[in-house]
Parts: structure tokens; C-alpha cells; sequence
């Protein structure tokens, strides 16, 4: 009988990781429908799938997570076999051992089995965060795909196609009802939008639809932060310290994880975007006051050179490519 585990243990030094590598010997048998989904920040960013079969954790790892909707398919890599053990661990791998970084998990539950064979495995997930039949088939060697067989959650919306930016329309003073008003800075920075799947970055231009990702590299790790979530963000890109060194502030939240935000009113998708906590070397989210608060932040923004501040109307929906009287520039 061939050693199951023989390829994950030579690949790991139980002296280094805290990974469980159990000895050689008889494999521990379960009900084979225990399924673990695992977040991996490795090398890069990617979701390990195990499904319990005849005594070990059949593996994949899944660069860009489940698939939601079934007219996509996901790139699936076929792994070595895990131990039972494994569907409970969380923790560091350490760096310069094979799959150095932090492991934690995503989803774990319980899984049907309707085919098992060497090339195709239907399964039915019952857990918290992923549910439904999927299949995975191979294509070529490791590499298979996995396909979700069921519609979407009702509720779930595909993210929006790229858009141009809203705009505002510039005046001499503010509004004169501030507290219909939350003002932020105009940066004056280089206006773009990030699209975040699977842990993947995809900045577009100021335009809404020109591809930056390749002349801003040091912003994909942002993809890496947000994880499994799939939002679309708009913000600028800014040097505030004059020397050159860019980052990302974020103001407006269009997508978040299945929910197409446009037609909600500022408000609650600001409140949304505050909620992400998106803070990191080099993004962050733009600060914002209420309106009545506007004679300050337009001093403060004069103290710190910038051209001005935007007024936006709470209750206004995200008008794409429009210039719109519900966000108000006023200059310094």
C-alpha cells in the first residue's frame, strides 16, 4: 500500500513548522465529508480547498478562491494529500520553508460526494461561508478547474464593468445647507479605481478604463489585505510627504463582496467603506468631516497645500462618468 503522506512529509521538516506531520503508519478513518478552505498568504496569495477522502485531506490550492457565479471557472492546483490534522490548523509557516506564511481558516464544514473519479470530483459544501455543488476537472497534469454548478445567491451581483469616475462641479463657496454635507480634501492626485478579486489588483486609469496595474505595482499588495473580498474602490493616488513616494486614498466604495453600492446613497457607502478598515503602508482611507465642519478642513486644506475640499451629499447615489451637483468642489 503506497505511503499517502509520503510527499507532504518530505517536504516538511517537523523540527521547523508548526504544521502537523504525523509518523508513518495506519491512516485514521472518518466519515470522508469533512471539507476545510484555508487562506494562504504565501509566496502569493491563494485558498487551499481539502476534502476528507479515505483518510487523508485530497488538496487543491485555488489562486483565486471559489467561484461565485457559474459562468466563471477557477484554476485549481492539484497539491499533495494532507493529514486529517490539517483541517484544523491556523498558524506561521516559517519563512524559507515550503509554504512559508500564514495559514488560517476561511471555511470549514461538511461536503457531499456525487462522483469521485481521477479526473472529476462533484461535491455539495455545506458550510458558513461556502455553500453549493461544484465540480472540479482536470485539464492538464496538476492543473484542474473547479466550476460552481448552482446559480449564485440571490442576492449576489457580478462586479460592474470598468466605469468612469463621478466627478464634482466646482464653485466659488459651499453649499449653504452643510448638514445635508460630508467634505473630504481634494487631493489633487491622480484619480483611480481598484478592482479587487481573489486577492488580485486591478487599477484603472483616471479615465475609468485604462490599465495602471503595471506602472503601480507597489499597490497590488493591497489585493493580498483585502483577502476573499471583492470590492471596487475609488480614490487617488497622492504623494503627501513631497518626496516622491505614492500612495492609494480611498473615498468611495462602488462594490463590495457580491453588493453593487452605486445606487446607494453616499452615506451608507461611506459607512461601508469606513467599515473595510482599509490601513496599510501605502493605502489608506481618506479622512471625512460633516458638513458643518467645512470652514475648518477648507483652512486645513489650505495649511497643507492642497487645492481645495469636496463637499458630497449624503443621500446622492454614484452618478459614473457624470460631473454631478451633489459633490461640490471649492477651492482654497
Amino acid at each position: 500500500m503506497p505511503d499517502k503522506l509520503g510527499r507532504y512529509r518530505r517536504k516538511r521538516d517537523p523540527e521547523r513548522t508548526p504544521e502537523p506531520v504525523p509518523a508513518e503508519g495506519p491512516l485514521p478513518r472518518g466519515d470522508d465529508d469533512t471539507f476545510v478552505i484555508q487562506e494562504h498568504h504565501a509566496r502569493s496569495l491563494h485558498w487551499d480547498l481539502r476534502l476528507e477522502r479515505d483518510g487523508v485531506l485530497v488538496s487543491w490550492a485555488v489562486p483565486k478562491g471559489l467561484p461565485p457565479d457559474p459562468a466563471i471557472n477557477h484554476l485549481a492546483v492539484h497539491t499533495e494529500d494532507h493529514p486529517l490534522e490539517y483541517a484544523t490548523f491556523e498558524g506561521e509557516i516559517p519563512r524559507g520553508e515550503y509554504g512559508g506564511g500564514t495559514m488560517t481558516i476561511w471555511d470549514r464544514g461538511r461536503y457531499e460526494t456525487e462522483k469521485w473519479t481521477d479526473r472529476e470530483v462533484k461535491i455539495v459544501l455545506h458550510g458558513s461561508r461556502a455553500s453549493g455543488r461544484y465540480v472540479l476537472f482536470q485539464t492538464r497534469g496538476k492543473n484542474w478547474m473547479i466550476h460552481r454548478m448552482d446559480p449564485p445567491d440571490a442576492s449576489w451581483q457580478p462586479p460592474p464593468a470598468p466605469l468612469a469616475p463621478m466627478l464634482p462641479v466646482a464653485r466659488d463657496r459651499p453649499p449653504r445647507d452643510r448638514d445635508a454635507y460630508q467634505v473630504e480634501f481634494a487631493w489633487g492626485g491622480a484619480r483611480a479605481l481598484a478592482y479587487v478579486e481573489g486577492g488580485r489588483l486591478t487599477l484603472r486609469s483616471g479615465d475609468g478604463f485604462r490599465d495602471v496595474t503595471s506602472e503601480q505595482r507597489w499597490l497590488r499588495p493591497i489585493g493580498g489585505a483585502l483577502g476573499s473580498r471583492a470590492v471596487v474602490l475609488d480614490g487617488e493616488l497622492i504623494s503627501p510627504a513631497g518626496d516622491g513616494t505614492p500612495i492609494y486614498v480611498c473615498y468611495d466604495l462602488l462594490y463590495d463582496d457580491g453588493r453593487a453600492l452605486l445606487a446607494e446613497p453616499y452615506a451608507r457607502r461611506r459607512a461601508a467603506l469606513e467599515a473595510l478598515e482599509i490601513a496599510g503602508p501605502r493605502w489608506q482611507t481618506a479622512p471625512a468631516w460633516p458638513g458643518g465642519e467645512i470652514g475648518a478642513v477648507r483652512q486645513a486644506a489650505r495649511e497643507q497645500g492642497l487645492p481645495g475640499v469636496v463637499a458630497k451629499r449624503l443621500d446622492a447615489p454614484y452618478e459614473p462618468g457624470a460631473e454631478s451637483s451633489a459633490w461640490i468642489f471649492v477651492s482654497t
